[in-house]
């Protein structure tokens, strides 16, 4: 016990110098960051700057969390934050808000104005000013185009397409109405610089945020092992008369316990046909039954970066004669897409050699019913989504790779999925992978894939049945 207290009292010390420091992310050198300029530099030209607006200070308790773009840009998670990128002098300025007592009471110290000198040294800005210089002429004149991201910002479990959507209904709505903040700042940039002209740079993030560094796969890595093992831990907990959402509070479980703080999108544990028919379904209230499939589709928000992945398994541990015959053929395409893909090649020429590989496959599967061949056919045919969204900050991501050769950090989901709307049967299979020089890296390979290694998991002892037996 003395021991004990002799090593508290030498880190108490040390405790007060680090809570004094402002916060700041460790993941990328300011190196990264000035890279990242330099390169929007030379697509805005030497007669154009580029603005960026931090996040709003949270409402309420919610974890705060900077915008992708704004943090991709500088790290910087304080709110309130601006970003300046000159072309003209291709000189970048960070603009922080004064010191906030009662955001530093709650939520611990933030870079703020005051720290100038050293958030020039953490992010590498060439000067950083306080947003109160802002209210004069901070653009300075003349400048031909202000670019400025028209996409809504993404925050916590947020991707572009949803965000878009939500927008547009809030739009719609005659007793609401109100303006994105992004069009608000837009509006205002129009407003009190009415000569020059405003230009979206969102196509040029994304072009940016396409092809991931080194430094992001490894967050992206990382994300992939906690969500694989958040699986697994779902899996091994799975039992007739569990409820989804112990699954998923088995999945959060693992996240928390090794250092995400969010979650990269909600929960999708979906158990039976109806449940499962149900892409996005997230209300995990059922209770689980023997003879039925459960689908998870769950990662974690880690450091910013996150994964997306997906496995179907039976809820009595023995997958059924057609479960086997029809997640065992999404299994066999799955893996043929996954061994052909490689830089300097589109999606379309992988899924055309894939297509020819399958054709032993269909040789030897002895299809119960005809509806199942012809989800089959289709599903080759067509894709079903195998080539799926960007992954990233945010798990529908952003920069379109699909049209064009991959190249080595593109990062994309693999998310085959076979449907056989005669019976509402929805099966499927996902994975994070990454595109490297010489092949591709899937972030979950170490996730059972194989039927039998996936009923193998499932009688295994799960957290559940330790903290929480059935009833």
């Amino acid at each position: 016990m003395k021991q004990f207290l002799t090593i508290l009292l030498l880190a108490l010390p040390a405790i007060v110098i680090a809570d004094d420091r402002p916060t700041y992310q460790t993941d990328f050198p300011p190196e990264e960051f000035q890279s990242r300029w330099q390169r929007i530099y030379d697509k805005i030209g030497s007669d154009s700057v580029a603005v960026l607006q931090g996040v709003s200070m949270t409402e309420g308790f919610q974890v705060p969390r900077q915008s992708n773009e704004f943090y991709y840009l500088c790290g910087v998670e304080t709110p309130h934050s601006y970003l300046l990128l000159d072309g003209r002098r291709r000189k970048t300025t960070l603009y922080l808000p004064p010191r906030n007592a009662r955001l530093e009471a709650s939520e611990g110290k933030v870079l703020s104005a005051a720290d100038a000198e050293l958030a020039r040294t953490l992010t590498g800005a060439d000067e950083v000013l306080g947003t109160d210089e802002m209210r004069t002429e901070w653009i300075k004149i003349p400048v031909g185009t202000i670019y400025v991201p028209f996409a809504p910002a993404e925050l916590t479990s947020q991707s572009r397409l949803e965000l878009i959507a939500a927008n547009a209904a809030i739009a719609s709505d005659y007793w609401d109405g109100r303006l994105p903040r992004e069009a608000l700042f837009i509006e205002l940039l129009r407003a009190r610089y009415p000569r020059t002209k405003v230009q979206d740079l969102t196509p040029i993030l994304d072009e940016l945020r396409s092809v991931k560094s080194a430094r992001e796969i490894a967050l992206i890595r990382r994300a992939s092992q906690l969500a694989g093992l958040g699986v697994m831990e779902a899996i091994r907990s799975t039992r007739p008369g569990v409820y989804e959402y112990q699954l998923d509070a088995a999945a959060r479980y693992i996240f928390l316990l090794n250092g995400a703080r969010l979650e990269a999108y909600r929960s999708i544990t979906a158990s039976g046909t109806t449940n499962i028919w149900n892409p996005h379904y997230y209300r995990n209230q059922r209770r689980l039954d023997g003879g039925d499939l459960v689908l998870m589709d769950y990662a974690p928000d880690y450091r910013y970066y996150v994964s997306d992945i997906g496995r179907m398994w039976p809820v009595n541990g023995t997958y059924s004669p057609v479960q086997r015959e029809l997640v065992g053929f999404v299994l066999a395409y799955r893996n043929a897409i996954l061994q052909r893909i490689r830089p300097g090649v589109t999606a379309a020429q992988i899924m055309q050699e894939a297509k020819g590989a399958m054709e032993p496959v269909f040789a030897k599967t002895k299809f119960s019913k005809p509806e199942y061949e012809k989800a089959a056919r289709v599903l080759v045919d067509k894709g079903g989504g195998v080539f799926s969204h960007p992954v990233g900050m945010a798990v529908h991501d952003d920069g379109a790779y699909i049209d064009k050769p991959l190249q080595a950090g593109h990062v994309f989901s693999i998310d085959p999925q076979l449907r056989v709307p005669e019976e509402n049967l929805y099966i499927r299979y996902e994975d994070t992978v990454v595109v490297t020089k010489d092949g591709v890296e899937n972030f979950t390979d170490f996730l059972p894939s194989e039927l039998n290694d996936l009923e193998k998991l499932t009688r295994e002892a799960g957290i559940v049945q330790k903290v929480a037996p059935a009833k």
